[in-house]
């Protein structure tokens, strides 16, 4: 399997061929030595993975779940975080109380 991988290559593949190449360019990164001279390699194989990674990622744009290597991936506190919807909903009682006691308007004179 060659390092490089091209993008144009890459956009007329189906989702199972990359994943199929997915693996297989991540086993050539654990293969690679981790040695100088090597060090240009790794980092081709690398680009390749990421664009990979990137056409793959059109497949489940639209999707409810991702794969967990496509997930962002932030930090553990962030992603069991309440997302903005969740922390501005109200409950049922502090609902009615915002209805039947609504902050009070005064007019100041001056």
């Amino acid at each position: 399997m060659p390092g490089k991988v091209k993008a144009y290559e890459l956009q007329s593949k189906s989702k199972n061929d990359l994943t199929k190449q997915l693996n297989e360019l991540k086993g050539e990164l654990l293969s690679l030595p981790r040695a100088a001279s090597k060090l240009t390699k790794i980092s081709v194989v690398r680009k390749s993975i990421a664009r990979a990674r990137q056409n793959l990622r059109e497949y489940y744009k639209n999707k409810k779940y991702l794969p967990l290597d496509l997930r962002p991936k932030k930090t553990r506190a962030i992603r069991r975080r309440l997302t903005k919807h969740e922390a501005s909903l109200k409950t049922v009682k502090q609902r009615k109380k915002d209805i039947h006691f609504p902050i009070r308007k005064y007019a100041v004179k001056a």
